[in-house]
């Protein structure tokens, strides 16, 4: 039998207990040259009722009281608490405990496995937020130990040395700035005041602000067909300008001589799709899933060498998640790449 149940136990064993005796008996019997058939059905009706009781007896003695410890530790160590159920020996408890044994494991693996890549991913930030934090701070000791040795002298070089020495103070301020928007985002304190606004009219107004940036890299900014349209959403105008900017700056970094970035819009009553989508380099497979990472760069010396913090895709994400909204990408390398994020339709 698969999986038998307490009863289904005890009785194969009162079976095969009842049916020792029986030979031991004919055996007796057989020696003494006596049978008497009353005595072995007698013994049948008092033996094998007490071999049940005997078997279900050990049972709750031996087997089913700690399988029930187990399986109230198993259901109070869950993440989500359910009530325990009353276990009894007349249900197949064996097979719901192996059941809760099977979840329980695969859950603990989950949660390992989980543990391990947040470890890796925390290593992998720290040296993240040492490296940025470092290279514009080394910069700056060199400018400035230059100048203290005797460069602020030289006129050929100190005004150079002090506006570096100022851009590598800016980039780190832009840093620990990101790095402060991040926290107070993940920890709920940065309120969204949300309101109607046209986020036609604001992809407009951020297009105004990127157009030299787009031009020096020949980088056409527009909308999709069917898109020049006022479309009313419902957020924080100033944090979806934020995410804006960040998506339609790094199109223009990683776009192709010529290119184009396109926003689109999109009825997905109750929200509106909004799309920004350029026919640059692309991201590879591998890092698809990661380029919403803190610090995660997809080409790391381009990156750096362009600026920026590499945390904008981080924010982005963080600010479409406060207003209980996803963000997702598609990609296809040396093809392009499209953000796609939803807002809520303003009524």
């Amino acid at each position: 039998m698969k999986n038998p149940t307490p009863r289904q136990i005890a009785l194969l064993s009162a079976a095969v207990l009842t049916a020792m005796m029986l030979v031991v008996m004919l055996v007796a019997q057989w020696f003494t040259n006596h049978f008497d058939w009353w005595v072995l059905l007698v013994g049948v009706i008092i033996f094998f009722p007490a071999a049940y009781l005997f078997t279900m007896y050990m049972l709750e003695q031996f087997i089913y009281r700690k399988v029930k410890v187990i399986y109230k530790a198993i259901h109070d160590s869950k993440r989500t608490k359910s009530s325990v159920k009353q276990l009894s020996l007349r249900d197949n408890f064996l097979e719901e405990v192996e059941t809760e044994v099977r979840e329980w494991t695969a859950d603990r693996q989950k949660e390992i496995e989980e543990l391990k890549q947040t470890e890796q991913f925390r290593r992998e930030y720290l040296g993240n937020v040492s490296h940025e934090l470092k290279t514009p701070l080394f910069n700056m000791q060199g400018y400035i130990h230059t100048l203290i040795d005797g460069g602020l002298k030289d006129d050929k070089i100190n005004l150079d040395y002090l506006y570096k020495a100022s851009k590598n103070a800016e980039r780190l301020n832009t840093i620990v700035e990101d790095l402060e928007a991040i926290s107070l985002l993940e920890s709920g304190t940065l309120a969204m005041e949300l309101r109607p606004f046209d986020i036609y009219q604001l992809a407009q107004e951020v297009f105004e602000s990127l157009e030299m940036q787009a031009d020096s890299n020949d980088i056409t900014l527009g909308f999709k067909k069917g898109c020049e349209k006022p479309t009313i959403v419902l957020g924080d105008r100033d944090r979806i300008r934020q995410v804006l900017v960040n998506l339609v700056t790094n199109s223009i970094k990683y776009g192709s001589e010529n290119g184009r970035t396109l926003i689109g819009f999109y009825d997905m009553d109750p929200n509106i799709l909004i799309e920004v989508a350029d026919d640059g380099i692309g991201i590879s497979k591998d890092d698809l899933p990661r380029v919403f990472e803190r610090f995660y760069r997809v080409d790391k010396s381009r990156s750096r060498h362009m600026g920026g913090t590499g945390l904008g895709l981080s924010i982005v994400k963080h600010i479409i998640e406060a207003h209980n909204q996803t963000i997702n990408v598609r990609s296809t390398k040396d093809e392009g790449s499209t953000f796609a994020f939803t807002l809520e339709k303003a009524s």
